[in-house]
């Protein structure tokens, strides 16, 4: 039986360019005590009435891809769908907090695109999409619309600054 040597690994040392760098660092650059807290993404879960009309409606009528989904003996209960870099969970709702539960009250997701927006609202409409407001210019700038997913879940997409 033959047996593999392991190769070893000799670190580099540090670029003098990196060292100079981390050297000239300003002290109002350098990190806060107590450290902060800095995440790197974020990805919304909706719990949704009827799983399979909102993976339609985020797939058919916004343009998101279906990523994965998750079944329980069979059964339709979650779905990852993806746009872009941005990531949605749906959840099928257990109705464990009652059948009237609102959904999307006081929560707006809001979505930068680098597309036009005029004519992404143009493809939603196309698709069947009824926008909650019309592409409109900001004060500061950008250029959004509005929509509501089949829950109330309300939904701005605006251009990137």
């Amino acid at each position: 039986m033959a047996t593999r040597k392991s190769a070893t690994v000799k670190k580099r040392p540090a670029s003098k360019k990196t060292a100079s760098r981390k050297a000239a660092a300003p002290a109002d650059r350098r990190r806060k005590e107590p450290e902060t807290l800095r995440l790197r993404a974020v990805t919304a879960g909706f719990t949704v009435n009827d799983i399979t009309r909102s993976v339609g409606w985020y797939r058919d009528v916004l343009g998101f891809i279906l990523a994965d989904e998750w079944r329980d003996h069979g059964v339709l209960r979650g779905a990852e769908m993806r746009a872009g870099a941005v990531t949605i969970y749906l959840g099928q709702d257990d109705w464990k907090k009652g059948m009237n539960r609102l959904k999307g009250e006081g929560f707006r997701l809001y979505c930068q695109t680098a597309q036009d927006v005029d004519h992404v609202a143009a493809l939603v409409r196309k698709r069947g999409g009824v926008l909650a407001h019309e592409p409109q210019a900001q004060p500061w700038g950008e250029r959004d619309f509005g929509i509501v997913d089949p829950d109330g879940f309300k939904i701005t997409i605006t251009t990137g600054s």
